[in-house]
């Protein structure tokens, strides 16, 4: 009998073998397997960070899947390439460009948030991806400038609940919207050299999971993304030293997080073997 039950648990055994090592997110996402089309088509989604790295990728998946794209980010010649590269419905004829800095204040935040309402007739944002991020090279605690500590509270952490609390009364009017706010690994287990970084993406999380926990009753849904090492320069992971790292896509990144996003998830961890990333 023993040995019968052991040879039936050796399927189960396997899957979890599989997931352990192989799963590139946490188990609620791996179960959903596919992005929900129809959540995405002719939805109106504004990304900032839009002019590299996974904002970039993400802006070509979602306009592949039909959606009306806003781009943001400090470089408008970049956002400008971004959009001639995209395919789909409305792309790249009617993407639509708007330059913005985090940092640059609530009045032009406002402005900008106005013009991202007015862009598409009778639509507004139905999704708001919190991309844009501020990142220097790793340093110590004590060894972070001022200059770096404001540069990545003010972009981090400051502007994006700003441009949040001039998007949301919108929001609300119509009943419904969605901000698909891209986390990282740090804010849930800080790292040696990340101090200030994960100081913000922490501060970044307990905010919209309190948003979320107000306004989730309106209509308003918040997913937290928490992507582990992602590849955004093409280097494949290669570490200065010239040994190779794990590292997740860009463009597998890019796809978990809208298959999160069409699937409400409230929070998910993006990472190549994801339980020994965090």
């Amino acid at each position: 009998m023993a040995v019968l039950l052991c040879f039936m648990c050796l399927p189960l055994l396997f899957l979890v073998f599989a997931f352990l090592f192989l799963a590139d997110g946490d188990l609620t996402l791996m179960s959903k397997r596919r992005v929900k089309r129809e959540e995405i088509k002719d939805k109106v989604i504004w990304i900032t960070g839009a002019s590299r790295g996974i904002g970039e990728v993400l802006a070509k998946q979602l306009a592949s899947l039909d959606a009306k794209l806003i781009l943001s980010a400090r470089n408008e010649a970049e956002l400008e390439r971004v959009k001639n590269q995209l395919t789909g419905k409305y792309a790249p004829n009617e993407v639509k460009v708007l330059p913005l800095d985090l940092a640059s204040g609530e009045d032009s935040l406002r402005d900008a948030v106005n013009k991202a309402e007015s862009f598409f007739p009778d639509a507004g944002v139905d999704y708001m991806i919190h991309n844009a991020a501020f990142e220097r090279p790793k340093s110590t605690a004590l060894d972070v400038a001022e200059e770096a500590l404001k540069a990545t509270i003010n972009i981090n952490v400051l502007g994006t609940i700003s441009l949040t609390q001039l998007l949301v009364p919108f929001m609300l009017r119509r009943g419904r919207g969605h901000f698909v706010v891209m986390s990282s690994a740090a804010g849930k287990v800080p790292a040696p050299g990340q101090a200030v970084y994960s100081a913000s993406k922490f501060a970044v999380n307990g905010y919209f999971h309190s948003l979320r926990s107000e306004l989730y009753q309106k209509g308003i849904d918040v997913t937290i993304v928490c992507p582990g090492p992602i590849d955004t320069s093409g280097s494949n992971g290669m570490t200065s030293a010239g040994k190779k790292e794990k590292r997740l896509s860009s463009e597998r990144c890019a796809e978990l997080t809208i298959v999160a996003a069409t699937h409400h998830l409230k929070e998910v961890w993006i990472s190549d073997q994801v339980f020994y990333s965090f």
